[in-house]
């Protein structure tokens, strides 16, 4: 059993005290996105605060065995990552590698899953059906639907629980009128956690495996070993395999379109980031041209993983989140509140991360060792931004190319939907359209009834559902009661939506069994926001302490181990920047556009 670490106060000082408590009080009455900007962000840094003293749960004192050996140390892991995620944190080497525990953001002793019993009630599907299922589409207008793709390619860097276990499943009940096409509904039970002393269960919640490395760090194009980063290297100047043609080949021997959740948005996504990778070998090369293969591609990974991650900060989460505060305090996170123009002239102007940003900052865990959280996991369950229907249509003058229905942007399908159209063709497609909403009544038609690679059908609505009680995260009220803030007696002080609140009700009964999930799709979002204030707390919390943690991001985060030419392209490039170097072609559509994962420009149609 590995000691807790021990755990300095943070902004416990009787001034802190004052200023989070004022904070937490505005936030209760008034609420921070309906304050101005400059109030609204001190809000936030009070709510902030509270967050990283009591939200911060470690998993790791709870009794391990048989934990994988690390690999032998090497010097070079001063200056490069890890395949599995080793040695991030030099003092604490398994920190964030991959096969390592999820952390928490509520107490452990609020982890226990109900039994088994419990957790089919409500019924999962009984919930798909009646709360989730699709009556119309609900675009979120302010943003395209690269935004949609984007974040599964993020969540496959992220986190994964794996792919169930074959010998534990759950059956899922279903009444007579429903026509689901396979009865019973069985799904996998979650992979237990392999490292858990089976005398550990009477005494300590279960906990849970990420496939993944925990950092943000590329995973969903290099992978998470060594054999899996072979794959996919040329072995020639850094670079990654990638056909003449620019398009990726599928190798039929391990073949991706039978993987779980690939589909085309991701296909496209992968593309081009290994496109880029490729760019930056070129760019480096220039510099360093006696560097091998291997230093090419370790500075290489390095620079593109911290651009994806700049990206997703200041580009992709206020896109989806577009309120003035947010907007600035997510750009905050990367450069400060001095903003880009005085980091660029001057770099950073003091150590505070506030005013100069995170990167180049002091490494912090704030006294929990890091690990992403199985709340985190659940509160990315976004599947509503995906659109049952989809249009493909030409750059060069929007003449429909082909219209098609998500299932078949999936699989096999997905992968000869890209081979037989241009990638400058797709990308324009899902720049004009939109994606869903992150509301009741807007689960994609095609999820509910998803025919898996292996034959067999799922609802992934229910499944989100079972997932979440079954690793034990809080219901939805309890959830809020933790993240402080507060919590709904009725239906409708949940939701604005008098019918919804009348369907709440006949399915729950009572409030405090309302689903997480559900309670986050229906309560009444911030104006720009495409999903809830309450996952925003976790998003608060975790989207810095993912770079905080993390010394490639701060204390590393220079040329020593970027070079100058890898600090200038992250400052330097933005998504725009990435689409035109790869795809001239598309500078029409993005002419004017400030954000990548807003609304393309629309060609005019052929006469």
């Amino acid at each position: 059993m590995k000691p807790a670490p021990a755990r300095r106060p943070y902004r416990a000082t009787p001034p802190w005290r004052v200023y989070n408590w004022l904070a937490e009080t505005l936030d209760h009455r008034v609420g921070w996105y309906r304050m101005p900007k400059w109030p609204g962000l001190l809000v936030l840094v009070g709510v902030r605060n509270r967050l990283r003293q009591h939200n911060l749960v470690d998993t790791r004192p709870i009794p391990a065995q048989n934990e994988a050996p690390l690999p032998p140390f090497d010097a070079r892991f001063t200056t490069e990552r890890t395949a599995d995620g080793t040695y991030n944190d030099l003092s604490d080497p398994p920190m964030g590698r991959a096969g390592s525990r999820f952390g928490r953001n509520v107490p452990l002793d609020c982890t226990w899953p109900q039994p088994d019993a419990d957790i089919m009630r409500p019924n999962p599907r009984t919930v798909s059906r009646k709360l989730l299922t699709r009556d119309e589409f609900v675009p979120a207008t302010t943003v395209n639907a690269i935004a949609a793709a984007w974040l599964q390619f993020m969540i496959r860097d992220w986190f994964s629980h794996g792919k169930g276990d074959p010998a534990r499943t759950w059956t899922i009940e279903l009444q007579d009128d429903d026509d689901f096409p396979e009865r019973p509904l069985e799904v996998l039970r979650t992979v237990a956690d392999a490292t858990r002393p089976p005398a550990s269960a009477a005494d300590h919640p279960p906990t849970y495996l990420n496939t993944e490395t925990h950092w943000w760090d590329g995973s969903s194009i290099y992978g998470t070993s060594l054999e899996a980063q072979r794959q996919v290297r040329s072995g020639k100047n850094g670079k990654l395999v990638v056909g003449l043609d620019g398009r990726l080949p599928i190798d039929p021997a391990k073949d991706p379109t039978q993987e779980a959740g690939f589909w085309l948005g991701m296909l496209m996504l992968h593309t081009v980031f290994v496109l880029e990778h490729n760019a930056i070998c070129d760019r480096l090369r220039a510099d360093y041209p006696r560097w091998e293969d291997e230093q090419l591609f370790q500075r290489a990974r390095i620079i593109n993983a911290a651009l994806m991650a700049k990206i997703h900060t200041m580009e992709w989460t206020p896109a989806v989140i577009s309120h003035p505060i947010t907007v600035t305090a997510l750009r905050a996170n990367w450069f400060g509140l001095a903003e880009e123009r005085v980091h660029k002239l001057f770099g950073r102007i003091v150590d505070d991360e506030v005013i100069s940003g995170i990167p180049g900052s002091a490494t912090d865990h704030y006294g929990i060792p890091y690990a992403l959280t199985e709340e985190f996991t659940a509160v990315y369950r976004m599947h509503p931004l995906i659109p049952d229907d989809w249009t493909f249509r030409a750059l060069g003058d929007d003449r429909l190319l082909a219209a098609r229905n998500f299932r078949e942007l999936t699989g096999k399908e997905g992968a000869q939907l890209a081979a037989e159209h241009e990638p400058a063709d797709l990308l324009y497609s899902f720049g004009t359209q939109h994606p869903g909403l992150v509301t009741l009544h807007n689960y994609p038609r095609f999820l509910q009834e998803f025919l898996r690679p292996d034959g067999h059908y799922v609802d992934l609505g229910a499944l989100d559902v079972l997932r979440i009680r079954e690793i034990g995260v809080p219901r939805y009220c309890e959830f809020r009661r933790h993240m402080h803030m507060p919590v709904p007696k009725t239906f409708e002080q949940l939701t604005d939506n008098p019918e919804w609140a009348r369907q709440l009700r006949e399915v729950y009964g009572d409030v405090k069994d309302v689903d997480l999930m559900v309670g986050l799709y229906a309560e009444p979002k911030p104006k720009g926001f495409a999903f809830s204030d309450t996952a925003f707390r976790v998003f608060v919390l975790m989207a810095s302490r993912r770079l905080n943690s993390d010394r490639f991001f701060n204390r590393d985060y220079g040329p020593r181990v970027y070079t100058q030419a890898g600090i200038d392209w992250i400052d330097d490039n933005q998504m725009t920047d990435v689409l035109l170097r790869h795809y001239p072609q598309l500078r029409n559509a993005l002419r004017g556009v400030d954000n990548a994962f807003a609304p393309w420009n629309t060609a005019a149609p052929a006469s």
